[in-house]
């Protein structure tokens, strides 16, 4: 490696003094990179000193006003990373009290800042996350009243507009123990059954909401006491209470029967597992049309082999497999049958796949099982029925079967090239040019076209066609 790359060995050996110097150059017209200087310097000389301008900077982004655009987006997330790493390095080793107040803090934040911000891409809201998830790892280490600590953990859940704080009673349930726990179900239960306080009424109505205000307080107040009993139960191992905050009717839907099967399973209770997840599969089965739910599939996958009914379980694995060319039930359905059973049973099911009536599927499904010659006399079968907007699956197989396939690839690609240059997709045609590129490469390993338009041809068509698409010419002739 050149003495003059830029890592970190290298750089040590300019000395102390001149990287002092190569920093404050650096540092000159940035207020960010200031900031994160000054940081550094306190941690250096202990974490009395850093946690102390850690709040400092903490009041300034509680302060701020101002709104940040995407183009700024990136740098405050940054920051905001810069901050933690500081805690978690600097702090936390030394003193997990510390740590574990400027984390609460900082999760506090995060009203202030997603109200300037618009976090679509969700960078910022997994900054908040990770704090959260900081928090559980100092957990078993801090030195605090359960009963005080279950307080502050219903305030801020009762106020996290952002949901900031979701997540935070299994990463304090160390801490609290079974003494918080027990005190956080009791006050989360008086605070929902409470009636509404004019200050909780009027905060509502600030929405700009009036129809029944004091009602919906009331059912708001339920549901977040829901959240809050279900993930205190979940700390004790109460699978009953979990279940309690659901009626028998939503113990049926696809989105909540896995949650609770899952819980009765790790508790052993594998027969009132099946039972949740058949009631929900039923359910799901009279529908008239059954949406894909992988969770509610595997978890009933689970309590059949655990109730040992391994026909019903290889029978719904393979009725799996056909709904949708599960590809994840076919290899557990393969597992377990004897050995050479196996073998047959992948030719029979390759077969389904080839001739299922949704084209890319079945080539996506072949290409990665993989079955890659399958997949190539798929192609050459039904190439006239590709849809070419589907780049992201075609793009794959095209690139995968290149190299033993290349008359497969071409018709792929082909297929792409179509569809952008006839809906006259200008954003794609720098991919289809690329593709009429590779066409060509593949061009001089095929030996036989067969009754396909060989390359030179195929060139000839689409100059004739789409001759006054200049856009996709310019690229394709440089």
């Amino acid at each position: 490696m050149s003495k003059k790359t830029l890592n970190t060995a290298n750089l040590e050996k300019l000395g102390a003094e001149k990287l002092a110097a190569l920093v404050i150059e650096l540092v000159q017209g940035s207020a960010a990179l200031q900031r994160r200087a000054r940081l550094e310097l306190s941690a250096a000389q202990g974490p009395k000193d850093v946690a102390a301008d850690l709040r400092k900077r903490f009041a300034s982004l509680r302060r701020a006003t101002s709104y940040i655009d995407w183009r700024k987006q990136r740098a405050l997330v940054k920051d905001l990373k810069s901050l933690l790493a500081l805690i978690e390095s600097s702090i936390a080793p030394q003193d997990a009290d510390e740590a574990f107040e400027l984390l609460w803090s900082f999760v506090q934040l995060a009203p202030s800042v997603h109200e300037r911000t618009d976090d679509s891409n969700g960078a910022v809201g997994d900054v908040f996350r990770h704090a959260v998830d900081m928090i559980a790892e100092l957990s078993p280490r801090i030195a605090v009243n359960p009963q005080t600590l279950a307080e502050r953990i219903l305030d801020a859940v009762v106020d996290a507009g952002y949901g900031e704080f979701d997540g935070i009673i299994p990463a304090t349930s160390e801490a609290l123990g079974p003494d918080g726990l027990a005190h956080l179900k009791q006050i989360a239960t008086i605070w929902a059954d409470t009636a509404p306080t004019p200050a909780e009424v009027a905060a509502y109505q600030r929405f700009g909401l009036s129809s029944a205000p004091a009602e919906s307080v009331r059912r708001a107040k339920q549901l977040t006491a829901s959240v809050i009993l279900a993930d205190v139960a979940d700390a004790q191992g109460d699978v009953d209470a979990y279940m309690a905050r659901y009626s028998p009717e939503q113990l049926t839907y696809g989105t909540i029967a896995p949650k609770v099967a899952r819980r009765l399973l790790a508790a052993g209770r594998v027969q009132d597992a099946y039972d949740i997840a058949h009631r929900a599969m039923t359910r799901e089965a009279d529908a008239p049309f059954r949406m894909l739910n992988a969770d509610l599939d595997e978890v009933y996958e689970d309590c059949l082999e655990g109730l040992g009914k391994l026909d019903a379980l290889k029978s719904h694995l393979w009725t799996t497999f056909e709904q949708g060319l599960n590809m994840r039930a076919l290899r557990k359905y393969l597992r377990l049958l004897p050995d050479f059973d196996d073998v047959e049973a992948e030719e029979k099911a390759l077969d389904k796949v080839m001739d299922h009536p949704r084209l890319n599927v079945a080539l996506g499904f072949l290409v990665d099982w993989p079955a890659h010659d399958r997949a190539a006399k798929l192609v050459l079968a039904r190439a006239a029925n590709l849809d070419g907007n589907d780049y992201t699956t075609l793009t794959h197989a095209a690139d995968t079967l290149a190299a033993r396939h290349p008359l497969a690839a071409t018709l792929i690609r082909r297929a792409m090239i179509d569809d952008t240059l006839n809906g006259a997709k200008s954003k794609r045609y720098r991919h289809a040019a690329r593709h009429l590129a590779e066409c060509q490469m593949s061009d001089l390993e095929i030996s036989a076209y067969g009754a396909v338009l060989p390359h030179v041809r195929f060139l000839e068509a689409l100059r004739q066609k789409h001759g006054r698409k200049y856009g996709f010419w310019s690229l394709v002739d440089g």
